[in-house]
C-alpha cells in the first residue's frame, strides 16, 4: 500500500505539504494541492486512521448501544443514526445489549477502549436499581468522567447528559379516548421492565388516561413483560385465564404485541371481534398483520438524526440540547375501527388535560 512518503515523492512536494493538503490547510498553493490530490488518486493512498487519531485525539467514530437489534424499532433507529453520522463525517460502531445490563456494560467498555469520540445509548436499566436487580453504574460513571454521551429513546434519571426521546403521553390519551368511544371499558396493559424509563412511563400514562374516564386499572390487568414477544404471549395467556378477561390488550412495545397476537390466535380468538389489540411502537409489519394493528408511532428516524446532532454538538464543543418529539396514534382495525387513518378521539371528560 502506498504511504504518505510515496505521495510526496510522486507529487514533488514535502511530506508536510501532503499532510496540509489532506487536512484542508489553507496555506497550500492551488498547484501543489492539485498535484497532491492527483498523486493520492493515482496511488490509491488511504490515510492511516489510527495514526491520525493519535495526532488529533479524534477517531471520527461514534458508538451506539441499543437494547435489541432484532426489534424493528431499534433497527430503524440504528439506520437513521448511521445515515446522519455519515452525513456529518462520522462512522458508527453498534453494540446490541440484548436487554441485558451486563452485555450493555461490555459494549460500553469496548467502545471506550476503542477511543470513540462519543457514545449514544438507549439504556437497558436504571442506576437506581441494585446490582442484584440488574443495575449498573457504568454509564453514570462514564458521563461523570466527561465521556461525550447522549441518551436516545430511554434515559437514566439524574445523569446529566442530553436526552433525545419521544413523548407518548398525549398519544396514549388518544388511544384510551379511541377505545372508550368504541365502547371498551376493560383495558389491560402488557408493561415493559419497570427499571427502564419507557417501561414505567407507558404504564403511568395508560393509568392516568384511564382515570380521566373513570376506568380502573386493577393489578390483574397489568401484565409484566420484558419487551420480548414471549413475555407478551405469557401475559396475554394470564389475562385470558382471569374470571373476567379484558376487552382490550395494549402492549407497551411492538414485539410484546406480536406475542399477544400469537396467544390470541392459539386460543382461536378473533381480533377485534373477540378481543381488541393495540401497541406502542408502530412498525411496518403491523400493516400486514390480520387485522392491521392500531399502534402509537414514534418519529424514529428523526429521533436517531437528532441524537447524532446532539452528540456531535457535545463532541465539537457546542451547547447541546435535549429533544422531545411527540408520538402519534395510528388507528387501524385491531380495535374495531375501520380504515388506517390517525384517530380523532372524542373530547376527554377531564377538566384538566395539561401535561404533567
Amino acid at each position: 500500500m502506498a504511504g504518505i512518503k510515496d505521495v510526496a515523492a510522486a507529487a514533488g512536494v514535502s511530506v508536510a505539504t501532503v499532510s496540509r493538503v489532506l487536512n484542508a490547510h489553507p496555506s497550500v498553493s492551488a498547484d501543489a494541492r492539485a498535484r497532491v490530490l492527483a498523486a493520492v488518486e493515482a496511488l490509491g493512498y488511504r490515510p492511516n486512521a489510527v495514526a491520525r487519531s493519535l495526532r488529533t485525539d479524534q477517531t471520527r467514530t461514534l458508538g451506539l448501544v441499543i437494547p435489541d437489534v432484532l426489534n424493528p424499532y431499534f433497527t430503524e433507529l440504528a439506520r437513521s443514526v448511521e445515515d446522519e453520522a455519515r452525513a456529518l463525517g462520522y462512522s458508527v460502531i453498534i453494540g446490541n445489549a440484548d436487554e441485558r445490563p451486563e452485555i450493555q456494560d461490555h459494549h460500553v467498555r469496548t467502545l471506550l477502549d476503542r477511543r470513540i469520540d462519543g457514545l449514544l445509548v438507549s439504556p437497558t436499566d436504571s442506576p437506581t436499581a441494585s446490582p442484584a436487580d440488574g443495575g449498573t453504574p457504568l454509564l453514570a460513571d462514564a458521563a461523570r468522567a466527561g465521556t461525550p454521551m447522549v441518551f436516545v429513546d430511554r434515559w437514566i434519571p439524574g445523569v446529566d447528559v442530553p436526552v433525545v426521546r419521544s413523548d407518548g403521553r398525549a398519544a396514549v390519551r388518544d388511544l384510551v379516548a379511541h377505545l372508550h368511544a368504541l365502547g371498551h371499558r376493560r383495558l389491560a396493559i402488557i408493561a415493559g421492565p419497570p427499571s427502564t424509563t419507557t417501561g414505567s412511563e407507558r404504564v403511568d400514562a395508560f393509568r392516568e388516561a384511564m382515570a380521566e374516564y373513570g376506568i380502573p386499572l386493577p393489578d390483574a390487568w397489568i401484565g409484566q413483560g420484558d419487551f420480548q414477544a414471549e413475555s407478551g404471549r405469557r401475559a396475554t395467556e394470564a389475562f385470558l385465564a382471569l374470571p373476567e378477561p379484558p376487552e382490550v390488550v395494549f402492549a407497551a412495545d411492538n414485539l410484546m404485541a406480536l406475542g399477544a397476537l400469537d396467544a390470541l390466535r392459539a386460543r382461536g380468538l378473533r381480533v377485534p371481534d373477540d378481543i381488541a389489540l393495540a401497541a406502542f411502537d408502530d412498525i411496518r409489519w403491523f400493516v400486514h398483520t390480520d387485522p392491521p394493528i392500531t399502534a402509537i408511532a414514534q418519529p424514529t428516524g428523526e429521533l436517531g438524526r437528532a441524537a447524532v446532532r446532539a452528540l456531535v454538538d457535545v463532541i465539537e464543543g457546542r451547547s447541546p440540547r435535549s429533544v422531545t418529539l411527540p408520538a402519534r396514534l395510528v388507528v387501524r382495525r385491531s380495535c374495531g375501527a375501520r380504515g388506517d387513518e390517525p384517530s380523532v378521539p372524542a373530547p376527554s371528560p377531564a377538566t384538566n388535560r395539561s401535561e404533567p
